[in-house]
């Protein structure tokens, strides 16, 4: 029996956690690199592995569905989604990735299904990607859904969703599609008053960010090894995240600018940012997150902010803090709008997710907007594109006040094309190569 290869193990230990217990791709990932002293080429073999397979996992269960010829056991499937994944998305040679998966299935299953790995996967590495897409997709022109929904890996439904979103244009559909499943750039943040972007771009081959004027894209390897990201002075942080904070501070106010919210704080990037801006004008923010573990996230993503009055864990649908002149309110939602890096999202949502996440959406904007003092703004925003988590969110929220005027968020963001008709942002992988947030500007009257 062969030896399982440590990087293979990591990978299916990952999935095999997703699978069982739910769990979270970017925390399981590294705690377990760090565990097992796998650093290097192997770490960033396994992070491939790990996120290029639940990426594509539709798409790959198409085609071993195609060949396997029972039901297959779940460890098996995960074992061949990986044989899969090396095969034809990351050109390992099939002698390797047959291999090693037949030695990485006797250890987590046991000889039995060995045999029968090895043929599906040589019979998998026989077509190459393309081919095998016109074989197990559906025709496009009688199931165009179903057919992208297989070609780009992503459950019917989010195909819709995301159609929707685009207005019906199937053509930037695509586009979208595909860029959920390029890995994404990593974006640092310089922390203003604590940090600038010239430090961070004299640590290596990073380079400016695009849209953020405190972004950094990092070239690759650990954002941990950076002194000014282990010091909180600068942090991880899509620039699209980025964006959403900034543009809550460049909302023009009148009177009184001392008091900023952040009503769903965790896990705390954005308040991180936030406190940074608000120092700088003698403001201070007061961070709050339902969640008391995602709370502590908070706390060591601020910490050594000056510009923070605190962090609490409360319910923002409950406040109990008093009117405040800027208030964020990054709701909860499905997460659709960073599937690059969240590969597992997109397996773990469902449709009926929906009515329960738009309720809560709903009510912590209002309350928000109860606890904003007139003639101070309220920036919604979702990590999600789907309407029901955005527009419609507003629309309702709006309609049910005659104390709040909508205003063109576009304005907050100088520089950043193609935002669309407004008054809302919505920001995209495919055409600004950032998560895709939403973002509304609502002023209370």
């Amino acid at each position: 029996m062969g030896r399982v290869d440590p990087p293979r193990r990591v990978a299916f230990d990952v999935l095999a956690a997703v699978r069982e217990r739910d769990a979270y791709v970017n925390l399981t990932l590294p705690a377990l690199l760090r565990e097992r002293r796998i650093t290097g080429r192997d770490a960033a073999f396994a992070t491939e592995l790990t996120h290029g397979t639940l990426r594509r996992q539709g798409s790959y269960d198409a085609v071993l569905d195609s060949l396997a010829t029972h039901a297959l056991d779940a460890r098996v499937r995960d074992v061949l989604r990986l044989g899969a994944h090396q095969l034809l998305g990351m050109r390992t040679p099939r002698h390797a990735a047959v291999a090693t998966s037949v030695d990485l299935v006797r250890a987590v299953v046991g000889e039995r299904p060995a045999r029968m790995v090895n043929a599906v996967l040589r019979k998998v590495s026989r077509e190459g990607w393309d081919t095998w897409m016109e074989q197990v997709a559906p025709d496009r022109a009688v199931d165009l859904v179903g057919h992208l929904a297989v070609r780009h890996s992503h459950p019917r439904w989010v195909v819709e969703a995301l159609a929707e979103a685009l207005d019906g244009d199937w053509v930037e559909t695509e586009a979208l599609l595909a860029a959920d499943n390029d890995p994404p750039a990593v974006s640092l943040v310089a922390r203003p008053g604590r940090c600038s972007v010239e430090e961070l771009l004299e640590t290596g081959e990073a380079t400016p960010g695009r849209w953020s004027p405190y972004a950094v894209t990092w070239p690759g390897g650990d954002p941990g090894s950076v002194a000014a990201v282990r010091e909180g002075r600068a942090g991880v942080q899509d620039e699209g995240s980025q964006l959403v904070a900034l543009a809550l501070a460049r909302a023009e106010l009148s009177g009184r600018d001392e008091r900023w919210l952040d009503t769903c704080a965790g896990p705390g990037g954005k308040a991180a940012l936030l406190a940074a801006l608000a120092a700088q004008r003698g403001a201070a923010v007061l961070a709050a997150e339902l969640q008391e573990h995602r709370a502590r996230l908070v706390r060591q993503a601020v910490r050594g902010a000056a510009g923070l009055r605190g962090v609490v864990v409360a319910d923002g649908r409950r406040p109990a803090w008093a009117e405040h002149d800027r208030v964020l309110v990054d709701a909860p939602c499905t997460g659709l709008g960073a599937l690059r890096r969240r590969p597992e999202a997109r397996w773990r949502r469902r449709a009926g997710d929906l009515e329960t996440l738009v309720g809560l959406q709903r009510e912590l904007l209002d309350r928000a907007l109860d606890r904003c003092r007139p003639g101070g703004v309220v920036l919604y925003a979702t990590c999600s594109p789907v309407v029901a988590e955005t527009r419609e969110v507003v629309a309702a929220v709006v309609t049910g006040r005659d104390d709040v005027s909508v205003e063109d968020a576009r304005a907050l963001l100088p520089g950043v094309p193609d935002l669309g008709d407004g008054p809302h942002v919505q920001l995209w992988p495919h055409r600004h190569g950032t998560d895709a947030m939403f973002m509304a500007a609502l002023r209370r009257r």
